[in-house]
Parts: C-alpha cells; structure tokens; sequence
C-alpha cells in the first residue's frame, strides 16, 4: 500500500487543502505531518501568542484528524533530517506540501527536495506568486495593474472549494509521534480561538446573512471604535482557512448583494486579499525587500532612532492618545486595527524618525498574525519607501487621523483607561485641557497621562528634511 507525508505548515486545515488532496491521489495511506522546525521555533518563540495560537491550531487539527480515523505525527529538528527519516520508516512515497514565497521557506524546501521526492502544491495565496505577471513576463510592482491582472484570471468559486476529507486510512501504529507542545493558552484579552472550524464560522458570519459586517466594509473598515472588519489576518496567516476560500466568499457575497452599498463592501474586502496576494507576489520576486528599502534611493535616509522615544512608542506612552491605545493593544492581544497600524506605524517612522525595520521587527514579535510579505509590505508602504508605497510627505496627523476614526474615543477609552473620564472634545488632544478639566477627569497631563513626546509640526518638518537629503 502506498504511503505518502502531507507536510502541514501554514496549511493548518482539512478543506480546501491543495496540499492534502494531492497527497490523497498519490496514495492509499496519507501520514499528517508537522515538523518543529528549531529554526523557525526561535523566530516563533519571540511572541508567546503566536505560539500558543499555533500550537492551538495544531491540537484542533490533530482533533479533526482523529475523527477522521488518523492523527497528526508531530516530530522536531531539521525539516530535511525529519523528513527524510520518516520516509525511510515508513517506506513514503512522496512527501507533498504548500509552496511558501518566504525566503528561508524557499530555502528549506530547496534542501527538503534534495532529501525526499517533494511535490509542492498552490494554496498559500488564491494564484501562485509567479503567476500573475505583465504582459513581458515580469513581475508587477504596482498594486493597481496587479489587481487588474489578478481578477482576469480564473476565480475561485465556492463549489471549487475542495472539502474536507471524510476518512483517512489510520497511519501505523508503531509510527512514533512526539506530543504537540505546550503553550499558555491565550487569555481572554484575546479574541482568536484557534483552528478550522473557528476560522470557517467567522468566514460565514462576516460575509452572510443580512447584517453581515460586509456590507458595511467599505464604509466602516477604518473605523477603530466598530468591530467590521473580518478578523480571520491570524487564520490566514497559519491557513487554518485559505485564500480561496475567502476570494470566494467575497466574490459570492458581491453577487448576492442586495444594493450598491453591500456590493462595494464585498469587492472592497476582496481588494484587500488582493492587497495580500500583492505582498506575497513581491516578496517572491523580491526577497531583499526583508533586509533593505524596495526602493534604492530611500535606502540611506539619516534616522534618529532615539532609543527611548522607540520605548515609549512600543510601551503606548508617546502622550499621543490613539498611538498609545493601539500598542497597548498590540501588546495584550496580538492584534491591531488595520487603520491602527498604518497610524502606528507613521507616526513611528515620520513623527519620531526611526527607522520602520525596528517597527516592522516589534510588530513581528507581537502579532498573531505577523506575516513576513505583508508586515513588511505595510511598514514599507507607510515608510514610503516601498513598492506603490505612500508617498514620503505623506504624514498621518494622528491627532487628525483619531478625530475622524474614532470620533467618540471609544477605542481610546478601552486601551488606555487613565482616559477613561476624559471629554470627548479633548479626548484626541488631552494636552489642551485646562487645568481644572484634567483635574475633573483625573487626568492631569504629565502625570497621570504622559505629554507628547514631540510636537507633530516640528516632526513632519523634520522628517521632509531627512527624506529629501537622503
């Protein structure tokens, strides 16, 4: 009977899994495999959450597994070594797995085809990364003409989905498997129960029914105080739900709209995973974009990068109020608004002038969701430095930025409580408050709440300087 390995990595699901169904029609007996690989273990254990999210996913996948009459082989080390051992144990046949566009994950599995018979499938991103090009054959670089070519190609539809398999032929019994490890699970802060199933319930309740948030997307998705955005970045991210199934969704949901409002919604959200497979097409054709600016005029701009303006800013104490809610934010859930982040991230890089590699590399130590192309495809593009980025004297006021996306302070109020009592006409610029009204509130300024720690106009000239003398 022949054995093939369905190598899970950042294909933590059972439906619609491109890597799985191939291993399925090249044997009778598919083992379901996970490596921890030390290399990435090291990156991974920098974020405790996402640690334990993953090692969540991975329990409730080996669950599904196991209904399924099979479980989930758990082995450590090197993933060539592992691989190549298990193929000699079990007398495997191929070895199939989910390309990935990440260098190191190139890499790995350059040395993991040298080692045993590998196939990689597509699944990481709705069309592979080298697939949507210009007419000359070479790779976009601007958003725009990339969605344009991205849609004219063949969508997913939802009866394209492949589903679950219903059994699976149990793996040997002698077969060793190392337990999965253990992690904290995530404190209730945290709004991301990990697995499959969880993933495919939030898909259905953001983009069905007929007060589904999607119909509201295009109106409300930068508003930070509204909970409508889908929150499925963390499930993408380890593909405990895919692409396609996403695309597919949102293009059904445009369908069925019932008026023009419900159908921007749709495309817009759709325009964002577009925006992701963007990122994921650029890291594959340009993977120096890890190390330095896409841009090679921006490479040598003059940063500050003072040290203890960076600790403020990743602690939320700059004394502005919506910077300082978000990295709270950040901090205890692992998580942020999309428009958080672009505000964050500016302010960071044009208000403080540090270079937005420190950034990129906290939010990698933070997020659930830190995706390699895309937090570095949105630090880069918020920096200015980047492929279509925003321009260089683009400067997010946030002061402004807040005012129009949290107009009451609510999301202010939940992630910095010492606001909580703060007028909703001073709750943006506390700073302004007359004495005897931070007094009322119980905010007093420099005390129970910082002062900001530069002054916006002075920064946006600062950092237009630096830029243009780079």
């Amino acid at each position: 009977m022949a054995i093939a390995i369905w190598w899970a990595r950042r294909d933590l699901r059972l439906a619609d899994n491109q890597a799985l169904h191939e291993a399925m029609h090249a044997a009778e007996t598919v083992l379901p495999v996970f490596i921890l690989d030390l290399a990435l273990l090291s990156t991974f254990a920098a974020s405790e959450k996402r640690l334990a999210f993953l090692f969540g996913g991975l329990r409730a996948l080996d669950a599904d597994l196991r209904t399924r009459g099979s479980r989930l082989i758990v082995r450590r080390g090197d993933p060539a070594s592992e691989l190549a051992r298990l193929v000699s144990e079990a007398g495997v046949t191929a070895v199939c797995a989910e390309e990935d566009v990440w260098p190191y994950a190139r890499s790995r599995d350059a040395a993991v085809a040298a080692a045993v018979p590998l196939h990689l499938t597509s699944g990481l991103t709705v069309h592979p990364s080298d697939v949507v090009r210009k007419a000359d054959g070479g790779p976009y670089t601007v958003f725009t003409p990339f969605s344009r070519a991205w849609k004219a190609l063949p969508q997913p539809r939802r009866i394209d989905i492949l589903p679950a398999p219903a059994r699976f032929v149990a793996p040997p019994l002698d077969l060793g498997s190392l337990p999965i490890p253990y992690a904290p699970a995530l404190p209730p802060s945290v709004p991301f129960p990990p697995g499959e199933l969880e993933a495919t319930h939030r898909l259905d309740t953001f983009v069905l029914g007929p007060s589904s948030s999607v119909q509201r997307y295009a109106d409300d998705r930068n508003r930070m105080d509204l909970d409508c955005t889908s929150r499925l970045s963390p499930y993408l991210r380890f593909g405990m739900i895919s692409a396609r199934q996403c695309a597919a969704a949102a293009q059904e949901a445009a369908v069925v709209a019932s008026d023009e409002a419900s159908h921007k919604g749709a495309a817009t959200w759709l325009n964002e995973l577009i925006w992701r497979e963007f990122y994921m097409a650029i890291l594959y054709h340009f993977p120096n974009v890890l190390q330095e600016a896409f841009r090679p005029e921006l490479r040598a701009i003059p940063w500050s990068n003072d040290p203890t303006q960076f600790a403020a800013w990743c602690e939320g104490r700059t004394g502005y109020t919506v910077v300082d809610a978000a990295m709270r934010q950040l901090v205890e859930t692992g998580w942020m608004h999309n428009r958080a982040r672009m505000i964050v991230a500016s302010f960071l890089v044009k208000d403080l002038l540090i270079d937005w590699r420190w950034g990129e590399r906290f939010f990698m130590q933070h997020l659930i969701d830190g995706d390699p192309a895309a937090n570095n495809g949105g630090w880069q593009w918020t920096a200015g430095v980047g492929t279509d980025a925003a321009p260089y004297f683009r400067v997010f006021n946030p002061t402004l930025q807040a005012a129009k996306f949290d107009p009451d302070g609510a999301y202010v109020r939940r992630w910095a409580p010492e606001l909580a009592h703060v007028p909703a006409k001073h709750i943006h610029a506390p700073w302004l408050m007359p004495l005897d009204v931070q007094r009322q509130a119980g905010c007093v300024i420099g005390q129970d709440y910082p002062a900001p720690i530069v002054a916006h106009d002075a920064a946006r000239d600062r950092v237009l300087a630096a830029y243009k003398t780079k």
